[in-house]
């Protein structure tokens, strides 16, 4: 199968663009890129119309299979409800320019497998299967009444842990069943009651093991860290990545730069529950919203500081705890804190494939694989424009037309 885009302008990160490009397309592989005519017979031809053409974008922090996280709903849904709102969300995030995404816990297995005999149209993923949580922790979603509303079922295992035997063996059920990478939740949280953002979770023996397991099978390890605290606890054990990083401070930032630890802020949904609130049902909708006052405060502030002492900084949303198909409105807020549009573009694609081991991807460039999006605007010039999802034109996943 070949597609033909024609009359495209090029956009890569750190580089020139490129106008008046034709992009031949074989199977899931760019074949070739000329600014002159490219001759083939019976391709699917695709007329750029001088619109501008980028690499599909990573969201390096999703929850494809959730809907917000809400108790309730969990309670009164069947189990089937969970898995079908992954279809949904799967054409609301393509559709927003995302072509793969790293799940940061809900998604199992079976997605990844539905994902690639295409039963329906959804981004490449890159899995945590569930996070491990310490119990009375962020996501440990065991009630007062005495309820556990964490879902279970074959396959997916429970993600509560502690002491060191427990989170050694907890790490290896996960990637038995199917991780690429280990979450872990290692400090309060907003969205769960009884947590509060700025103090650690799991102790440093903890950590050091989960990161020992995981290491042993080539595996990172991320951490849901809000905490100064609990930061240099995950810096010091060894972790890939922090994710959200609320109270990072300079002397941390510069701990991470040091020990290569990358950082997911997540700026979007914070401003995003705090802008549109929670159900009129949620009995936790006050005291979710005082939390998030402090952070929406400070957290934009502290990013900014962390971009400044040069943390590599990647693309991800927390999509599922806030509606997706929002993704790319992220980018703003990283320009916000100072990145350029290029550096911006580049923390949801080249970077973000570095980060995750995909050396073709990310790029528009012979030999990559042919995820693409093509927009009819330069947001070299405007960042904004990728946030309007009625601007992406046209989505390719492996050379296949999603959008």
């Amino acid at each position: 199968m070949q597609t033909l885009i024609e009359n495209v302008n090029i956009i890569n990160p750190f580089e020139e663009v490129k106008t008046s490009q034709n992009v031949l397309i074989e199977n899931n592989i760019i074949k070739e890129i000329s600014s002159s005519k490219i001759n083939v017979k019976d391709a699917n031809l695709v007329d750029g119309q001088d619109n501008y053409l980028l690499p599909g974008f990573i969201d390096c922090h999703t929850h494809i299979f959730a809907k917000g996280f809400h108790k309730q709903e969990n309670m009164a849904n069947p189990l089937g409800i969970h898995f079908y709102n992954a279809v949904p969300h799967s054409i609301q995030t393509l559709n927003a320019g995302v072509t793969s995404i790293r799940d940061c816990g809900s998604a199992d297995l079976s997605f990844k497998l539905a994902q690639k005999r295409r039963l329906f149209p959804a981004p490449k993923i890159h899995l945590s299967i569930t996070p491990l949580v310490m119990t009375g922790g962020h996501f440990d979603l065991f009630l007062p009444s005495g309820f556990d509303m964490e879902i279970m079922y074959p396959g997916f295992p429970k993600g509560r842990c502690d002491g060191v035997e427990e989170v050694i063996k907890k790490t290896r059920e996960v990637k038995r069943a199917g991780a690429d990478f280990i979450k872990v939740m290692c400090s309060g949280g907003v969205l769960t009651t009884n947590t509060s953002p700025e103090f650690p979770q799991f102790n440093k023996k903890e950590l050091k093991a989960i990161v020992k397991e995981a290491s042993a099978n080539n595996m990172g390890v991320s951490a849901h860290c809000h905490s100064l605290k609990g930061m240099n606890n995950c810096i010091k054990s060894g972790f890939t990545s922090i994710e959200h990083g609320t109270f990072i401070d300079r002397k941390t930032a510069k701990k991470m730069v040091e020990k290569d630890v990358n950082l997911v802020p997540t700026l979007l949904v914070h401003q995003f529950l705090y802008e549109n609130g929670f159900p009129a049902w949620d009995s936790y909708a006050d005291e979710k919203t005082e939390k998030l006052k402090e952070i929406v405060k400070v957290h934009k502030e502290n990013i900014a500081v962390a971009y400044e002492e040069g943390v590599n900084i990647l693309m991800g949303t927390d999509s599922g705890v806030i509606p997706h198909g929002h993704n790319l409105e992220e980018l703003v807020h990283l320009v916000d804190i100072g990145m350029s549009p290029q550096e911006a573009i580049a923390s949801g694609t080249v970077k973000a494939a570095e980060f995750l081991g995909q050396d073709n991807l990310g790029l528009v460039k012979e030999s990559y694989a042919a995820d693409l999006i093509l927009v009819n605007s330069n947001p070299l010039e405007d960042i904004s424009v990728l946030s309007d999802n009625e601007n992406i034109l046209n989505v390719i996943q492996d050379g296949v037309i999603v959008k």
